[in-house]
């Protein structure tokens, strides 16, 4: 709580406007959060090129710089960001060149306005797949809420993904319990959770409009059965 008293003092930021996350006991500040300090202190500018000589669309590797120029005069901030195969989630896979942009961003926006706090888009748990389970580790919970292997819980992930993607929670919850056979989502095994997490950032990714639609449909059948 001290913790989060300084962020939203010092830094003017918002739980629930989705400015800071609190994953594995400590909090960590968002794209969005970051990009609000920069309007607040009314930053001049950001520019993002790719590095060429660094990347390799071949096998999906991106290498940003971001420069971020607090005004007009400034020399800027520079910072680097990378995404592959090998360092992104499963979930966003595919999106590598957005995804090092937005850690390139990141880094250049928290170098210029003194931000300590490391973002959720840069944290490497939260980018790269769940290592299998060692021999003789325990097992991971029954419901889809437990982590295991230091992993963030499938709510967080969940939650991450309505954000990102700016869906209806109720409705994805609706949709998540159908699609795991269950009455409610908190009733489904583990292994369902995840693979309804997989199913919908892949719906999202290639086709957002048709993913709303279909939530909405889950609106209507609860309006028919109300």
């Amino acid at each position: 709580m001290d913790q989060l008293r300084i962020l939203t003092t010092k830094y003017c930021l918002s739980v629930a406007a989705g400015d800071v996350q609190l994953l594995s006991g400590r909090w960590y500040v968002t794209h969005s959060g970051l990009v609000g300090i920069a309007q607040r202190k009314r930053c001049s500018g950001i520019r993002a090129a790719v590095l060429n000589s660094l990347s390799d669309p071949t096998v999906h590797r991106w290498v940003f710089k971001a420069t971020v120029y607090k005004t007009t005069s400034s020399r800027g901030f520079v910072g680097y960001g990378d995404a592959d195969p090998s360092n992104v989630s499963p979930l966003v896979r595919g999106a590598e060149m957005r995804i090092a942009e937005t850690r390139a961003v990141n880094r250049a926006l928290r170098k210029a306005y003194g931000i300590g706090l490391c973002s959720v888009e840069e944290l490497g748990y939260l980018s790269s797949p769940a290592e299998p389970a060692r021999k003789g580790s325990a097992s991971a919970p029954p419901n889809g809420n437990g982590s295991g292997n230091g992993q963030p819980r499938l709510r967080d992930r969940l939650c991450l993904l309505v954000r990102q993607h700016q869906l209806d929670p109720a409705l994805v919850k609706r949709y998540a319990a159908d699609f795991c056979g269950t009455q409610e989502l908190r009733e489904a095994g583990r292994d369902l959770v995840e693979s309804f997490i997989t199913t919908l950032a892949e719906q999202a990714a290639k086709d957002r409009d048709g993913l709303v639609c279909k939530l909405n449909s889950y609106g209507h059948t609860e309006a028919v059965k109300s």
